[in-house]
């Protein structure tokens, strides 16, 4: 099986995160983006793994979710290993890195509404 490359797995983990809290609260793609004035579409291309967010993106979605930013880059399940510790240090650092490397490429403003 091959290995996702880190800013895939976290894109996935990120399009799941944003859908399950936009559902747990019962909102619709529509009513989450005229909370965050971001537009419909691109919520639905985050939700989609066509598009990344900016880190202000992130932060809006996190109010208005009311968690903390990094749930949103969480994997839902945890995963069932003995040394938890290493494993949030290595999960720390590989969301730290792609999330670099993510605002390094898309480091526009992507949460004007498009018309």
């Amino acid at each position: 099986m091959k290995k996702l490359s880190t800013e895939v797995y976290l894109k996935n983990i990120l399009a799941k995160n944003i859908k399950r809290f936009r559902e747990d609260m019962h909102l619709s793609q529509m009513d989450l983006a005229s909370i965050t004035d971001i537009s419909s579409n691109f919520i639905n291309d985050m939700e989609h793994e066509k598009k990344c967010p900016s880190i202000k993106t992130i932060a809006k979605l996190a109010d208005v979710f009311k968690v903390e930013p990094y749930r949103l880059l969480w994997p839902e399940k945890e995963l069932n290993i003995n040394n938890r510790d290493i494993f949030k240090e290595e999960l720390v650092n590989s969301i730290t890195l792609a999330v670099n490397e993510m605002v390094d490429r898309h480091s526009g403003d992507d949460t004007k509404k498009s018309v």
